[in-house]
């Protein structure tokens, strides 16, 4: 896989990225409950790993050799949902069944429901811990597969995180590779000045340094950045990375960009016919 993008690969990147998105919203609407900012944020970033950086198959999901992938903010299931089943994990059309009694996509990724998923996620703060625990184990086992875990900055908070974050260290994870989905705002957060809410996380660079990560700040819309993150991740030895990923919640769609009230609410008609229309304007369709 190489890490200078040409003009195909980021043509699917940025088709898959816009299906993923409408997935995303169309989802939610028909559920009539679910999360839209954060997944809308992660969005590039669970396409990137998807469609261009992990080694996977949704042929053989239980591959004892595939990359692995843990979604630590775990409300954000509706984005990883939607790229597994554009990569073909299950059938696209499962997605109308999201939240429902019996469905296999529930609120947070199940495990034991569906193929596809290496952690159950939800309790905020967890899934690190089970990321690093993934990485420890391919070393012990003296297996190549590197373990991927995407990060909410509001789950940064909890003091699990950093535990973790010392852990991987101590033990020179060079094969454990953590995205902070850095969008800045999380559910409610803490009011500011002129009505913004305050950074959940300040200047995690310097925070992931002092624990002695290697750090990279990308764009997390950019998909070349994000190609060379990983790129530079992969040649990294001796500690394990970090990839600040300066992201939009709510990315995609205007009126829900920047706004911490779409963390988790479904839209009108109104807004969901609105959000629809933009986003196909977007793709060109």
């Amino acid at each position: 896989m190489s890490q200078i993008l040409n003009d195909e690969k980021l043509f699917l990147l940025k088709q898959k990225s816009s299906e993923a998105r409408r997935l995303i919203i169309e989802t939610v609407y028909l559920a009539n409950a679910g999360h839209i900012g954060g997944p809308m944020s992660a969005t590039d970033l669970l396409v990137s790993l998807y469609f261009n950086e992990m080694n996977i198959s949704p042929e053989n999901p239980e591959g004892e050799n595939r990359d692995r992938f843990v979604l630590s903010k775990g409300h954000s299931a509706i984005a990883l949902y939607s790229v597994l089943a554009l990569k073909g994990y299950f059938p696209v059309e499962e997605l109308k069944t999201f939240d429902s009694i019996n469905s296999r996509l529930q609120a947070h990724p199940d495990m034991k429901a569906l193929p596809g998923l290496d952690m159950s996620t939800g309790s905020l703060g967890q899934g690190i811990s089970a990321a690093v625990g993934m990485a420890l184990g391919a070393r012990l086992q003296n297996k190549d597969f590197r373990t991927y875990c995407i990060l909410g900055d509001g789950e940064s908070q909890e003091g699990q995180v950093w535990e973790a974050a010392d852990m991987a260290v101590k033990y020179s994870l060079d094969n454990l590779v953590v995205i902070l989905d850095y969008n800045k705002l999380q559910q409610f957060g803490w009011a500011g000045e002129n009505g913004k809410r305050q950074t959940p996380i300040v200047e995690p660079e310097k925070r992931w340094e002092a624990f002695g990560w290697h750090v990279i700040s990308i764009d997390g819309h950019n998909y070349q950045e994000i190609s060379e993150a990983f790129a530079k991740a992969r040649s990294t030895t001796g500690k394990p990375t970090v990839i600040i990923a300066n992201t939009v919640k709510g990315k995609g769609v205007s009126f829900m960009e920047n706004e911490y009230s779409w963390h988790s609410r479904v839209p009108t008609d109104e807004e969901f016919n609105s959000a629809i229309q933009e986003l196909k304007e977007e793709a060109g369709v």
